[in-house]
């Protein structure tokens, strides 16, 4: 499984969200809710959350749900969603009855201690549940709920112990269709153009760069320097933004303007399309092996340019590309989008360095763009990034 690093989860029930509501006690009553698999594919695929499952099994062990009846229906329902490319984090089933009042049985959160800890996002996670007693233990955890019901009950929201925790305020979704709330936390219906088109013309170089941070990893590079057009390929496959760009530079001289003003365009550009960074993750990371190297990247778009570089290459050149050029790189883009970069990476095979710190900074600026289309908060105290 994934490394959590400060993402956000996914928090799904079982009965009534993944299956249909009942004691699955035996195969013949595992039958799956319309949309399940490709709702939740699709969110396993292009977001960033971390899955952990969530569920009450009322009395598994005593004499009338037998642990085996649990237990085997349970890892077909595993292994068929893992079959279709839903993998799970983690699990986390309570086996007691209503009556043992159990710390670790939803609403109550006594057996997800673990996401309290600060490691996890949880004031961008969501809970996904069919009651709500799933809406209760989002609001006792601190995070969002996505109620998968009839729309026409939002008014329960409002009613009796609903009331009194206000979870009005804590669901963000009532819907009872996989697709629609796939695409409701996808922002498929929220989609705001994130982009941005920057053309810089010097007596040195002439470039024209364009980013959408929403985009699906396409783009074009061209710069005229081989081994740069390759790390700025892996930028494109692996943060998932589309760029285009095209650059002119005075390379008769050397690659150093060139490098330093597609990173100065891409920084600008980077940060225009993020606009008011409301809704956005703000904060990227990424530790990433290659081979013999493991790289360390973190970035946050705080809005204050801070760049540090701990990187020793043994190498002065990778083919015929200066080795020194790397720095000047990313504290260019560091520069220009104003925002913090902790960038480190093993001793090792130079061309291993460089392209796992390229693709380590990649998968780091993809988290940190991000945007929570439910969410149109600034995330930060200060009140402006």
């Amino acid at each position: 499984m994934e490394n959590k690093m400060y993402r956000p989860v996914l928090f799904l029930d079982r009965d009534g969200i993944i299956v249909i509501e009942d004691q699955i006690d035996s195969l013949e009553k595992v039958i799956y809710i319309p949309g399940v698999f490709n709702a939740l594919a699709r969110l396993r695929k292009e977001s960033d959350f971390y899955f952990a499952m969530v569920s009450n099994q009322d009395g598994v062990g005593t004499p009338s749900f037998p642990e085996e009846a649990f237990s085997i229906p349970h890892q077909r329902i595993m292994d068929t969603l893992k079959g279709e490319g839903i993998d799970f984090d983690a699990v986390h089933i309570d086996l007691s009855l209503p009556s043992d009042n159990c710390p670790g049985r939803k609403p109550k959160i006594g057996m997800l201690s673990e996401y309290m800890t600060g490691e996890y996002d949880l004031e961008h996670s969501v809970m996904i549940g069919d009651r709500l007693t799933d809406v209760e233990l989002a609001h006792n955890l601190g995070c969002k709920a996505i109620w998968f019901a009839d729309p026409s009950r939002a008014n329960e929201l409002e009613e009796g112990r609903a009331l009194e925790l206000n979870l009005k305020d804590t669901c963000i979704y009532i819907c009872d269709q996989w697709s629609s709330v796939a695409g409701f936390l996808l922002g498929d219906t929220k989609r705001i153009n994130r982009t941005a088109t920057v053309v810089r013309e010097t007596k040195e170089t002439q470039i024209e760069l364009s980013v959408n941070l929403d985009g699906n990893g396409n783009g074009h590079i061209a710069t005229g320097i081989g081994f740069f057009d390759h790390m700025l390929e892996q930028v494109v496959r692996h943060s998932g933004l589309d760029i285009h760009l095209h650059a002119h530079g005075d390379l008769i001289v050397d690659e150093h303007h060139t490098v330093e003003d597609v990173a100065l365009a891409l920084g600008q550009a980077v940060g225009e399309a993020l606009g008011d960074k409301r809704g956005i993750s703000r904060y990227g990371f990424e530790l990433l092996p290659m081979d013999d190297v493991l790289a360390q990247v973190a970035l946050d778009f705080s809005g204050r340019p801070y760049f540090i570089w701990d990187v020793s290459f043994r190498r002065e050149y990778v083919g015929t590309f200066p080795t020194e050029m790397f720095e000047h790189f990313f504290k260019s883009f560091c520069d220009a989008s104003k925002c913090n970069l902790n960038m480190k990476v093993t001793e090792g095979n130079t061309h291993h360095q460089a392209e796992a710190l390229f693709k380590a900074f990649s998968r780091a600026l993809k988290k940190a763009v991000h945007r929570y289309p439910w969410s149109d908060s600034l995330p930060s105290t200060k009140g402006v990034l």
